[in-house]
């Protein structure tokens, strides 16, 4: 089983899901997406994750960005569990789950690891972007909840760099400045970023 890396085509597919059946690259549209998954339905820290990206939903719409869920066990599971997140995380999940009962979704994106188990899914997070191409991978160890507010960040970035030759600097927030690549000549960066400044002649930095 090869693990999807960034710059892949993220594999298609159809699945059953809360919502009904979906194609994968149709329901994404000229969306970015997350596909995140769980071991199982009824674990805590999952049952957290799940709340705390429902509570993100403006977030993610305002940056044009799909949520979808993955565990491999049924609709009908799924759908006890929502009542759950529901419940005890005082919000409410509108995102589909993926019942992924044969593992076909797992096995197609790598989720499976035969060092831990060839039954449950790695807690692992697939950033796509709308051209169906993978952005950013993560997997995360059970007993470490994932950082969904770290994930906006990661989407901020990437979007504003994917047209524009420019790139973010570590712990970079929204509205701090960005870097030029080495690509652009100064002459170029003058043009498209005036006033950027010059640390190093391979360090230019520009405040948008």
């Amino acid at each position: 089983m090869e693990q999807l890396r960034i710059g892949d085509k993220a594999p298609n597919f159809k699945a059953d899901t809360t919502v009904g059946t979906i194609d994968f690259h149709e329901w994404l549209g000229n969306s970015w997406g997350i596909l995140f998954s769980h071991p199982a339905d009824f674990t805590p820290v999952c049952t957290t994750e799940l709340g705390a990206t429902a509570k993100l939903s403006d977030e993610f719409s305002e940056r044009n960005v799909k949520v979808i869920a993955l565990s491999v066990d049924s609709v009908d599971d799924h759908f006890s569990w929502i009542k759950d997140i529901n419940e005890t995380q005082q919000t409410e999940v509108k995102f589909p789950i993926i019942a992924d009962s044969d593992r076909t979704v797992s096995t197609l994106y790598g989720m499976l690891h035969p060092n831990a188990s060839l039954t449950h899914t790695v807690r692992s997070v697939f950033v796509i972007d709308p051209d169906k191409v993978v952005k950013l991978t993560l997997a995360y160890p059970a007993s470490t909840g994932r950082n969904f507010n770290e994930l906006l960040r990661v989407i901020d970035s990437l979007q504003l760099t994917r047209d524009h030759q420019l790139a973010t600097p570590a712990n970079w927030q929204k509205g701090d400045e960005v870097v030029i690549t080495p690509s652009v000549s100064d002459g170029e960066a003058a043009i498209r970023f005036p006033g950027f400044k010059t640390i190093k002649p391979y360090l230019r930095t520009i405040k948008l």
